[in-house]
């Protein structure tokens, strides 16, 4: 595969243990959650945990050969496309592991919007 993807704060491509998805979904990669706090202490493993299963933005990989065909359920077109950083809902799709990097899948209807700055996104603590 050719698609490029920040995969653990370097560029290459795809993994090729990364799940190629079937039908109308679609394989987003996670954002890696930050090990320290700006003030340099460590924040622990559990924690990091729970940032990473909470995860509200992802980008998009890979997309099934379904996606967005359905012209009845998307009659304004695609939401999003392969590269583009997307919102989903928090502990939504299905996740996986593969090389330490967080992925989801998740159907072509879960996308609630596109962002530009995907640092610039995070969840709203307790909601």
């Amino acid at each position: 595969m050719s698609q490029k993807v920040r995969y653990k704060d370097e560029e290459q491509p795809v993994d090729a243990r990364v799940p190629i998805p079937a039908g109308y979904y679609m394989l987003l990669a996670l954002p890696n959650v930050e090990e320290t706090t700006e003030g340099g202490i460590y924040i622990p493993e559990s924690r990091q945990t729970d940032e990473r299963a909470a995860a509200c933005v992802g980008k998009v990989l890979l997309m099934g050969p379904d996606c967005y065909k359905d012209e009845k359920r998307f009659p304004s077109g695609a939401y999003c496309e392969v590269g583009d950083w997307v919102m989903i809902r928090s502990y939504g799709g299905h996740r996986i592991m593969v090389g330490g990097q967080e992925f989801r899948l998740i159907s072509d209807d879960g996308i609630m919007a596109t962002v530009k700055d995907p640092s610039a996104v995070g969840r709203v603590m307790g909601a």
